[in-house]
Order: structure tokens, then sequence, then C-alpha cells
């Protein structure tokens, strides 16, 4: 039995211009709506993260307590889990259209209101591209989101980002076996290539210096690539460039009313925000972070100071940083002003 929900969304209309269909929303409840159904937290899924990714930091006496919050895990398009090429019955493999945050966002908005009855969310809440999904939210629905807290994600795809992910994409697709996406077979070579490279990107350069991966039980940084490399082939190979593809698209100042400038877009975010990039961040850079955060008409800046690089933000993978986005996660629920 599926450990998730579905919503059915028919044939969904998207950004660019096609159609998604039988387009199906898959996400995870834990707690229930109180009685003025105001205790809502939304957790939209990352690059190569489902609904279970986020169960680390769910639980009772946790920020995100069952108890206190309905909280709820929501897959993205092309994640495997919610419609993806790997899982689409007439779209499947590279007839996959492209799919945006925006795209994903509305979709999100029609399972919230429309399926789930919920008028506005108590908090939404994403790290990488849960954060770029999470600026989205907010600037697209700013009366929808009552607390906004994007941990090492920005709110669009700045250059240095999206050259990283073209290198990882001609990684893969240089395998023979990839077949412009028509494989017969997982492209096992392009995809353990695909990883290996991102290993380098998503890790600071002290983490590697000082051996922190002996701390992640990998006696060399060998042992770490080879990980990567098998991680990494265990998706669909189009999966994974569907996702990509949506994550070089993002920009939050595509959201209706605001004629693509991102600075507009973040000015009209209402939504009590705690900024949190990581300083070792490679490619959602604390730099541009900061850039986003001078936008905001209230926010708090609020980095992560770690070794830990992007992979900092991941929820419950590090004691230390995860106590830090769980104290902002209590602040940003209780109300408190920022």
């Amino acid at each position: 039995m599926p450990d998730y929900h579905a919503c059915n969304l028919g044939t969904f209309a998207l950004e660019c211009g096609a159609a998604l269909y039988d387009a199906t929303l898959t996400y995870e409840i834990h707690g229930r709506l109180n009685h003025r159904r105001d205790n809502a937290v939304l957790l939209p899924s990352w690059y190569t993260g489902t609904h279970r990714s986020y169960r680390a930091i769910i639980g009772a006496g946790r920020a995100l307590d069952p108890a206190r919050h309905c909280i709820i895990a929501v897959n993205m398009f092309g994640n495997g889990v919610s419609t993806s090429p790997s899982n689409s019955p007439r779209q499947g493999g590279p007839r996959f259209p492209p799919v945006t945050v925006g795209d994903n966002v509305r979709a999100q908005h029609q399972l919230v209101t429309e399926h789930l009855g919920i008028g506005q969310l108590a908090l939404v809440c994403g790290w990488s591209m849960g954060a770029m999904q999470a600026w989205h939210w907010a600037a697209a629905y700013p009366a929808a989101v009552r607390a906004l807290l994007p941990i090492c994600g920005s709110a669009r795809c700045w250059p240095l980002n999206h050259v990283f992910l073209e290198g990882v994409k001609a990684a893969l697709r240089a395998d023979p076996a990839f077949a412009g996406g028509d494989y017969a077979s997982p492209p096992l070579a392009g995809l353990a290539a695909f990883g290996r490279v991102y290993a380098g990107w998503a890790y600071s350069a002290a983490f590697y210096r000082d051996e922190l991966y002996q701390a992640l039980h990998f006696a060399t940084r060998e042992d770490l690539l080879r990980d990567w490399e098998r991680d990494h082939q265990a998706w669909d190979a189009n999966d994974l460039l569907c996702m990509l593809r949506t994550w070089q698209d993002a920009d939050a100042g595509r959201a209706p009313h605001y004629g693509g400038s991102l600075q507009a877009a973040l000015a009209a975010v209402s939504a009590r925000t705690i900024v949190m990039p990581c300083n070792t961040d490679q490619y959602f850079t604390q730099e541009e972070a900061f850039i986003e955060f001078s936008w905001l008409k209230q926010a708090q800046w609020r980095p992560l100071a770690s070794d830990y690089g992007h992979c900092a933000g991941a929820p419950g993978r590090f004691a230390a940083e995860t106590a830090v986005i769980e104290q902002a996660i209590r602040e940003l629920l209780s109300g408190g002003e920022s």
C-alpha cells in the first residue's frame, strides 16, 4: 500500500502552454487540522527528495509536532512519486513537458485550498528546491502564507547555479545508453558520472580538506564519491532531468502580477520570514541570498554557519544545523514578530 495520498488534477495546464495529462500530486499528512483550520504547515519536496524526506524532523516534542500542527509533505512533479516522466501513462520519458516551480505551486495551491479546504498556511518551509517552492508560494499567494522559512534555497536560479546544473546534465547525457532519453535500460554510467560531478558542489572546501566525510562513515573521498554514484543510479534519468529543468527555470518574479521582476515579487511577501542560507553553500550562495533578503520588507537574516555546505540544511542530517533550523520553525510558528 502507498504511504501517501493522491490528489488527481486531471489535465493540468502548464506555464509553457502545454498540458500535463493525468496529473496527480501526491502528499503525506502528519497530524490534523484544528477546528480553526489554521495550523497547517506545507513542506515541498526537494531534488531527489520525497514526502518521506522530512520525517526526520517531524515528531512528538519537535518543532513540527503532529499533536499541534497539520504537516503536509508534498511531492513535486518529476520526483517519481507525483506525476513524472517515469510514471506518466501518456507523456513518459523525454515526452514529458517542461514543468516550472510556478506550475508546482499552482498545483499545490489547488491541493491545499480545494482538496484540503485550507485557506491559509501557518508556515511554508523547505530546503533546497523545497525553498524555491516556498519562496514562490509567498510571492504568488502572499495572503495565504503567514510564515516563510527558505533553507539553503534561493527565489531564483542564479547564473552560477544554472551553470553547475549544466555540468551534471552533460555528464548524464554523454552516456550513449541515455539515447536522448529513450533508453531501454538505465544509463548507469551517465548516472554515476552525474553523481560524481554533483558531489563536488554539495559540500564545502573545508568538508573535503578536513576530511569531514569521515564523520559520515566514509573512510576516504573515493568512498563518498562511490556512494553518490550509487545513489543517483537508483533514480530514473528522465526524472532527474525533469527536476533539474524545473530548478533551472525557477524565478519567483514570474509569479502573476510582477512582470518578471524578482525584486517586486519579494517586496510583496508579507509572511514573517527567516532567510537561512548556508555560509559555505556553493550554488545557493549566501551572497545571492542576501540580495534577495535585501528586497524583503520584513525578515530576519539567519545564515547557517557550517562546513557542510549546501547539505548543512538537509532536515535531520546534522544535529547542530538541524537544531538551528528547528529553533527558527518554533519561532515562526509561535507567531512572534521577525
